[in-house]
């Protein structure tokens, strides 16, 4: 069959993309997603993330690891990817962060022309349909819903009170004039309507509504594993469903949207990459572009925890069940309670230094404890918080393990690899320590989980380098640019190639100070003007 566009890649950006392109009906438009629709209990119910998250089973989860990381001790990272309509707004904790206003303007004087903050800014308006109504900076009628969240736990509400007794001023807008500060994260959900208080991932914002429509195809099941090219020009989209594969021809572009570790993997299959990878695995040269797979840049995050009597947050024990019972209840009737609850409620931006003009650490406060991605339980109860350094000096990459195409990529952060991402991460973790050690939360504080005891910088950054991984933003192999290693234009088109595009998280040149997921769909929000255009 042939489209005038065929995406690979049912993610964030993909869904919003294929929304977007298919307003138009004299245009047909073809979404390949190797996942299912995105429409399952466990991911309309926020908390159901937990079964999602740590990939056993790997429900709605490519559950992906690392190489093993020299900066972490020689563990392998994991890193969980959103496989479904979706992608990994599926399966995040739904948090609705634009990252910094200077991000975008440091994109613009690398030579990324139209991506400044003040380019960007309507983009990230016109997705948005923000429960506080439009201003300035926030849209209102947006199909991406940002609600405020349905019944945060007063647990999350103490946290901002304890970063308040640490000289952290209160801020109820991270994507306001303002970034720095402490507060409660809002979240793309559902508000004031038949779904309020479900996930509103892209799936649900921008693809479920328009798959009606008679122009556009969305196959799900059905993973790409190639891009066809005829000489330099992309002509379509190989792909395999089941036991059979099929070709979708594309008349007018191909626009890739897998993924930091997708995107690339799918261009390395299609022999447009560095040629020394390629010829590693086997794969003929079609088009050498030495940046593919390169720059890839990731927030790492370290943890601490306590335990607490009180059981009024997520945990495993029988004095909360008949509380979680009700909960389930609740939000089955009106959207509230705390199956509702992105578990990483409360969140700072903090600067490590009075002297620096912006934040570079993050924090993200949990009402349950949280270790190893949720793939270690501990019965009882209890709250966690994260912290992650902001723009990391770290690079990293990704390559193939594999000429097979159903083969996972090769994925190496390189995490830590940077001593500076190391001593700021340690500084961090001392910082957020004394936030959790704050007054304000003496009532909810049993025991510290992970840490008692440890008092010394080295014996601290044992710890970072034992259990420090992801917090899942990995971003930039696919780099917008104009340099020698940049693989798209500030159009987004591959360089040297002809109708074909990335778009999706892997072409921003630098990590933003923030989570990715709104940037990320803003992404495609901007693409899809540029693609009508050139139209």
């Amino acid at each position: 069959m042939a489209f005038d566009y065929v995406i690979a890649g049912g993610g964030s950006a993909g869904c919003a993309l294929a929304s977007r392109l298919s307003e138009d009906p004299s245009k047909t438009v073809c979404l390949i997603e190797a996942g299912g629709e995105g429409k399952d209990f466990l991911i309309r119910a926020p908390a159901g993330v937990i079964a999602l998250l740590p990939g056993r089973p790997k429900i709605n989860n490519w559950a992906f690891d690392t190489v093993p990381q020299q900066g972490l001790g020689g563990r392998k990272g994991y890193q969980p990817r959103g496989k479904a309509l979706g992608g990994s707004s599926a399966i995040n904790a739904m948090l609705y962060v634009r990252g910094h206003r200077s991000d975008y303007d440091g994109w613009a004087e690398l030579g990324c022309s139209g991506w400044s903050w003040d380019e960007v800014l309507p983009y990230f308006r016109r997705a948005e349909g923000n429960q506080r109504g439009a201003d300035a900076l926030h849209g209102d009628d947006g199909p991406l819903r940002v609600a405020e969240q349905q019944d945060p736990r007063e647990l999350s509400r103490a946290f901002v009170e304890a970063c308040g007794e640490n000289q952290i001023r209160r801020n109820d807008d991270f994507n306001g004039i303002e970034q720095e500060g402490a507060g409660l994260y809002q979240v793309t959900q559902f508000w004031g309507e038949r779904r309020n208080g479900e996930r509103c991932s892209a799936a649900a914002a921008y693809l479920h509504p328009a798959m009606s429509r008679s122009n556009l195809t969305v196959i799900t099941g059905a993973r790409a594993t190639g891009v066809v090219l005829d000489g330099k020009r992309a002509t379509g989209v190989r792909y395999s469903k089941g036991k059979s594969e099929a070709i979708a021809k594309a008349r007018r572009e191909v626009i890739v949207c897998g993924g930091a570790f997708g995107s690339p993997q799918l261009l390395l299959l299609s022999g447009i990459g560095p040629a020394v990878e390629l010829a590693a695995h086997g794969i003929a040269v079609a088009h050498e572009l030495p940046g593919v797979g390169k720059n890839l840049q990731d927030h790492l995050d370290f943890i601490m925890g306590w335990t607490s009597r009180n059981a009024d947050m997520m945990g495993i024990g029988l004095r909360g069940l008949p509380g979680l019972l009700r909960h389930m209840l609740r939000w089955r009737k009106d959207g509230g309670g705390m199956i509702a609850t992105p578990y990483a409620e409360g969140g700072a931006f903090l600067r490590s230094d009075p002297a620096i003009d912006r934040p570079d650490l993050q924090l993200h406060f949990c009402i349950a404890i949280v270790d190893d991605h949720g793939r270690k339980l501990h019965m009882g109860y209890g709250f966690s918080c994260h912290v992650c350094v902001l723009r990391p000096h770290s690079r990293g990459e990704v390559g193939l393990s594999s000429p097979d195409p159903l083969a996972p990529p090769r994925i190496d952060p390189r995490f830590l690899s940077d001593q500076r991402d190391a001593d700021l991460l340690l500084k961090g973790a001392r910082m957020m320590r004394a936030i959790l050690e704050a007054p304000a939360l003496a009532r909810y504080r049993d025991k510290e989980i992970y840490t008692a005891g440890v008092s010394s910088d080295a014996d601290l950054m044992l710890h970072i380098r034992a259990r420090a991984d992801t917090i899942y933003h990995p971003v930039g192999t696919c780099k917008m640019g104009v340099d020698d290693m940049a693989v798209v234009d500030p159009e987004l088109r591959v360089y040297g190639l002809e109708g074909l595009r990335v778009v999706d998280a892997s072409v921003m040149p630098t990590l933003i100070g923030g989570n990715t997921n709104a940037p990320t769909i803003m992404i495609a929000e901007k693409a899809a003007d540029m693609i009508k255009a050139a139209a």
